[in-house]
């Protein structure tokens, strides 16, 4: 009773967050989802990434360990979703990333700092941040058919990486004043980021929802695996463990549909995976939750 106690501590504000956006949209409020987007992902969420890499209190080594196990996680998982996909005949350009990619950020992000604290966020973000780079290159690829290298090096995440991963190493740190600005703006990022993903989700338009639940069950069961084994292999620390697992078994992220509707891939039948595997995610993320504590 304890650990179901706990897991509903940690899961509770999450999908209430979501809950808040959803219904939001649902009694007819305004919400310039665009707006909000673009300043999360160009102000908010840089300032997360960088200031809680300056802070963390990780090793070099576990950093590295890390970094190497996201980036082999994400390739096996492509591998064995490219074999479903080959044996399901579907196509690739509107299965192929949904599958591969989760929300590491609107979801992953505060459901790995609620459950592990400032540690769980730090480690995190990395994952993050591997995710964003690989969707914005090879990702994109697989949608349209070309890639983004341009695009991943404008993008104010990437530097804030960088540039978080390099004060880390160096143990640099900003004047307090600044950290204390960067802070607060970072701040925004978690709440703003799930009551997003609760008006894209109300937005949608699925279609295909018995194919999309099967695939969706498929995809949390292909990355939770993979994740799992991956993280064992790395030897990853508890903290980086966890992280990984919950962070590579996010549901599919709205990018996905975005993505699909702007390269014409069958964006309706994305929009069915994200509901279904977002709705999925409530009772399979406490699950996997209450395994890793």
């Amino acid at each position: 009773m304890q650990l179901i106690g706990t897991v509903l501590e940690i899961v509770a504000p999450v999908f209430l967050l979501a809950a808040i956006g959803f219904t939001w949209v649902k009694v007819g409020l305004e919400y310039r989802i665009q707006f909000v987007t673009q300043m999360a992902m160009t102000l908010s969420v840089p300032c997360l990434i960088f200031v809680s890499l300056m802070q963390a209190q990780m090793d070099p080594a576990a950093l590295t360990a890390l970094t190497l196990a996201s980036v082999t996680a994400y390739a096996v998982v492509t591998v064995v979703v490219l074999g479903v996909s080959r044996i399901g005949r579907l196509d690739s350009r509107t299965y192929m990333a949904p599958l591969i990619f989760g929300n590491t950020g609107n979801l992953g992000l505060p459901l790995a700092m609620f459950a592990f604290g400032e540690a769980g966020l730090s480690n995190a973000i990395v994952v993050f941040a591997v995710m964003a780079i690989l969707s914005f290159t090879f990702g994109i690829w697989l949608v349209s058919g070309e890639g983004a290298l341009g695009k991943v090096i404008r993008e104010p995440l990437v530097a804030a990486t960088l540039l978080g991963g390099l004060f880390l190493w160096q143990g640099w740190e900003t004047p307090t004043f600044l950290t204390n600005t960067l802070s607060l703006v970072g701040q925004m990022a978690i709440p703003l980021m799930l009551i997003t993903l609760g008006v894209a989700v109300a937005r949608l338009n699925p279609r295909g929802i018995g194919k999309a639940a099967f695939l969706s069950f498929v995809k949390l069961v292909i990355c939770t695996g993979v994740a799992w084994a991956i993280a064992d292999f790395f030897d990853l620390s508890h903290v980086a463990f966890g992280v990984l697992v919950l962070q590579i078994a996010t549901p599919v992220a709205v990018t996905s549909y975005l993505l699909a509707e702007k390269f014409g891939a069958d964006s309706d039948a994305v929009a069915g995976l994200v509901v279904t595997s977002t709705i999925m995610s409530v009772g399979a993320l406490p699950l996997i939750l209450g395994l890793l504590l």
